[in-house]
């Protein structure tokens, strides 16, 4: 496997012929990591790997790697996704095991697949999140959540990087229900990345569909509070479970 460099400037540089779809989870204190520091950490596991990647025409060419919405700062995932486009066919696998052994710890490859049509956004209109709520039983929590299942709408507001934006917690909510940590569903230290300290609690589920501006799961716990006074003895942890279309039984993967 021989990686592709730029083409020099003037030439047009070799076309993808192959696009895969991976799958990646943001595990450990890589949930910290910025949706920019992901995608320059791919940039390098993807040079360091050696991958035929393709890049964009011009002066200044970027290699073609597309990434859907990513998880916010501080939270953690199991269902990151990006397109990768290739100047020359490879076996999905062997892309999988030379990008886990490029890539940073906690950043963690789960599936390569083919994917000729790209990733559009359609594909990917909800997610499934879990929430642990440290030192809540679900006895106090699951009277809040029947509260805030009964409104009609729920207003947050969030600053981000286009001022303060509004937006309905409760519309963008299919679902939301309370697990106890000790149920084998809620308390996997593997799926939800959660370690020793974290052992006492209530653990949501939620499925939130993706809407623009995006409603996060800190905005429905923004929304939680404010029907309710009962608040966790240490910072919730977030964790995205799954994204794609969401379908009758739930949340499919694209």
């Amino acid at each position: 496997m021989t990686m592709s460099k730029p083409a020099p400037r003037g030439a047009a540089p070799p076309p993808a012929v192959q696009h895969l779809l991976i799958r990646y989870a943001k595990r450990g204190k890589m949930r910290f990591a910025s949706h920019l520091d992901v995608a320059r950490a791919f940039e390098r596991g993807v040079r360091r790997a050696g991958l035929p990647v393709a890049y964009s025409a011009g002066f200044t060419p970027h290699p073609k790697i597309s990434y859907a919405g990513g998880a916010p700062t501080g939270v953690a995932s199991e269902a990151e996704y990006l397109s990768l486009a290739l100047t020359s066919r490879n076996e999905a696998g062997v892309v999988r095991e030379r990008l886990n052994a490029a890539l940073p710890d906690g950043i963690d490859v789960i599936a390569a697949t083919e994917d000729a049509g790209g990733l559009p956004a359609s594909r990917l209109t909800a997610s499934e999140w879990q929430v642990i709520l440290p030192g809540l039983t679900p006895d106090s929590v699951a009277p809040v959540v029947r509260k805030f299942l009964a409104l009609e709408h729920a207003p947050v507001e969030r600053l981000t990087s286009k001022g303060l934006r509004r937006m309905d917690a409760r519309a963008a909510v299919v679902t939301l229900d309370v697990h106890g940590l000790e149920d084998d569903s809620a308390g996997d230290d593997n799926a939800v990345g959660h370690g020793a300290d974290h052992d006492a609690g209530t653990a949501l589920r939620m499925v939130v569909r993706h809407t623009a501006p995006a409603v996060r799961p800190d905005d429905v716990l923004a929304a939680l509070r404010e029907v309710s006074d009962v608040v966790p003895t240490a910072p919730p942890l977030m964790t995205r479970l799954a994204q794609g279309s969401l379908g009758e039984s739930g949340v499919v993967a694209p």
